[in-house]
């Protein structure tokens, strides 16, 4: 079974490492130019998730949340991450001032944080990515990922 198996099926993560780590098998076997939309609420691992991305990309160094610079750009062995928060974005047309068309020069992932706020602008083929807690009576609560259909 592959990781896009079982992350359609779902997946319980109970750690940032386990996140990091699924989302790092994530990134071993997307193909190049690929888009992720990553949905959750406030707190749910959303750059955590990319930390795993960039580290199954090769990208060395921190990779923070680019929430005040709206997007961070990453040099990977395998190519470009670029990780964007469109939360900020008071619509879709904001993204033209951020000129990503003139960095995302093949191979390149982009994820970004709250599609929600450009869907418009969202690739037809982007894999959209649900993230959440999951309530499941242990006392350490745990991270349910899925890709949606």
């Amino acid at each position: 079974m592959t990781v896009l198996d079982e992350l359609r099926q779902g997946v319980l993560t109970r750690s940032a490492q386990e996140t990091r780590e699924l989302a790092a098998r994530l990134a071993s076997e997307l193909p190049p130019d690929t888009t992720l939309a990553l949905h959750g609420d406030l707190g749910v691992g959303k750059t955590t998730f990319v930390q795993g991305i960039a580290a199954g990309l090769g990208v060395e160094g921190p990779v923070t949340s680019p929430t005040f610079t709206l997007c961070n750009m990453h040099r990977g062995k395998r190519g470009l991450l670029a990780h964007l928060d469109a939360y900020r974005l008071e619509s879709p047309g904001q993204l033209d001032s951020l000129l990503l068309d003139d960095f995302l020069q093949s191979p390149w992932w982009l994820a970004i944080e709250w599609p929600e706020r450009v869907a418009s602008r969202l690739a037809e083929d982007a894999l959209h990515i649900e993230l959440a807690i999951a309530a499941d009576g242990t006392a350490e609560p745990a991270h349910r990922i899925r890709l949606a259909s």
